[in-house]
């Protein structure tokens, strides 16, 4: 490839709407690969604190003592600890002020868990609506750039004597660098999207089944 159809040359030369559309495209892959290392910390974050919550909750000990080393603790718990937290907090409030209706105040209980589980799965899947939205929109914005570039090449061949391909080349590239960088900032994207959703639901379903096991402890205790 020569200097004059090269990629930097060719973005230089491309009209102002495909260099719209190829920088509008990069700030879509900018903020895709922000929420994509982002959300990588995040979720393996949370991974590692609910195990460690686990083995903690899991170890013969009092829940009270959990309860306590939660709220006096200045680290951030996670999510898993959090649920936790609630549920053992709307326990001990109701255990206090009705003290007969052990069915009533598990419910409470399970009730507090619940909201706070669905307030730590909100954050755990703030920024993945990015994603999809990069993943799903990108290539049809990068196909805009291309067709409006290779309109522009055929509509230069009017004021050409004889047609050939040297003519139309220039166009035609400069259109084609536009649908890449379109599949540029979108396949990282739907990837990214589809292993953090995984992630996401595997965290879900370690939550609930937290949440029902814990829930059968305190209907013991309610007791």
């Amino acid at each position: 490839m020569n200097q004059d159809l090269s990629i930097i040359s060719l973005v230089i030369d491309a009209s102002l709407l495909v260099q719209a559309v190829m920088l509008l495209l990069v700030l879509i892959s900018i903020a895709s690969w922000t929420v994509i290392f982002r959300k990588f910390f995040t979720l393996k974050g949370a991974a590692r604190a609910a195990n460690r919550f686990e083995d903690e909750f899991w170890r013969d000990r009092e829940l009270g003592q959990l309860y306590q080393q939660i709220r006096e603790s200045r680290k951030d718990p996670g999510s898993m600890a959090r649920i936790f937290d609630a549920g053992m907090s709307e326990f001990l409030k109701a255990r206090q002020q009705t003290p007969g209706d052990p069915q009533s105040i598990v419910d409470g209980s399970r009730r507090a868990m619940r909201a706070s589980y669905q307030r730590e799965l909100d954050m755990l899947e703030s920024g993945l609506p990015l994603l999809a939205t990069a993943g799903s929109v990108s290539p049809y914005i990068g196909l805009f750039g291309t067709v409006w570039g290779i309109m522009n090449a055929f509509r230069g061949l009017a004021n050409v004597h004889q047609a050939t391909l040297a003519a139309v080349a220039p166009g035609i590239a400069e259109a084609l660098v536009a649908t890449a960088i379109g599949l540029f900032a979108a396949i990282p994207a739907v990837i990214a999207y589809n292993r953090y959703a995984h992630d996401i639901d595997r965290l879900s379903s370690r939550f609930d089944s937290f949440m029902e096991e814990f829930s059968n402890i305190l209907q013991r205790q309610a007791r």
